[in-house]
């Protein structure tokens, strides 16, 4: 079972205890599924200390002026690439150290149960792997991989980090405060002596395997996903608003299909006004509820 570990609540926005009706409304929902097909978001790492974007009041929009890494100008810009791998080199030892939390644990044993019958996260911090989840798919990639753009060449983001250390053996910047996805505030001062290597296979672009914004995700995966949810008998939507198409998709696939979709998640979704069932709950407190 999953072990109970302390909840961080920095990010998490303010809710109420689980009302037991709705705790009882999940399990009959839950029960009645015998292929559960679950898309988390970020609502459910913000448990494990990994803020999001848009949670009302503490989200990333709410708090800052900053906006994540737009695809084009990551591929377009050079200081755009020098300023993004300062910033996620500074900020990845402490975002690849965060741990799952009791919502990763619990799914993690759904699927050992047999009732959990495909994972898509929208997440790229890869504690849904970290946790134990096999039958999972990390719909916008993960951070804990790095890939060439020319020639494909795959590395692991700690190895990359070895090299970040390498060229900039007296680059020293302080962080100003942590962001999702890996990356923390830095002035246009501190960024601009930063070295970024390049592919050591063949001298192209690096790149995080995940999808930036303004990009898309491959076909292929799309595809693959579509049929783990033709499979499916029900949707759980935990700890996402589903304001991206990506994920969103996939809901008006179920909804196509008639499945019942049931949401987890603290605040309005996109979703609200054609599920069957919605929770404003925190994911570590209710799921743990459900046998």
């Amino acid at each position: 079972s999953a072990s109970r570990t302390s909840p961080n609540l920095a990010f998490v926005p303010t809710c109420l205890p689980p009302d037991p009706t709705e705790v009882e409304k999940l399990q009959h929902f839950v029960s009645n599924s015998k292929r559960l097909f679950v898309i988390t978001g970020a609502g459910i790492s913000t448990e494990s200390g990994i803020p999001d974007y848009r949670s009302e009041g503490i989200g990333l929009y709410a708090r800052t002026d900053r906006r994540p890494m737009q695809h084009a100008e990551f591929i377009r810009s050079a200081s755009a690439r020098q300023r993004y791998w300062a910033r996620n080199f500074v900020g990845w030892p402490q975002f690849s150290s965060f741990q799952p939390n009791t919502a990763h644990l619990v799914l993690r044993d759904w699927e050992k149960l047999g009732k959990l019958h495909w994972l898509v996260t929208q997440n790229v911090d890869a504690l849904h792997t970290k946790a134990g989840s096999q039958r999972l798919t990390e719909l916008h990639g993960c951070t804990h991989r790095v890939f060439c753009l020319a020639c494909g060449d795959q590395i692991l983001r700690s190895e990359l980090q070895e090299q970040f250390e390498a060229l900039n053996p007296a680059w020293k910047a302080e962080a100003f405060g942590v962001a999702p996805d890996g990356d923390v505030f830095l002035t246009d001062e501190q960024v601009c002596n930063f070295q970024v290597p390049a592919c050591c296979k063949c001298g192209g672009i690096l790149k995080p395997d995940v999808t930036f914004f303004g990009d898309t995700v491959c076909r292929e995966k799309v595809n693959f996903v579509h049929q783990r949810l033709a499979e499916s008998d029900s949707m759980l939507v935990a700890g996402s608003s589903m304001q991206v198409y990506s994920g969103y998709r996939f809901a008006l696939a179920a909804r196509d299909k008639q499945l019942p979709i049931a949401i987890l998640n603290i605040g309005p979704t996109r979703l609200d006004h054609f599920a069957s069932l919605k929770l404003n709950a925190r994911c570590g407190e209710l799921l743990p509820l459900i046998v």
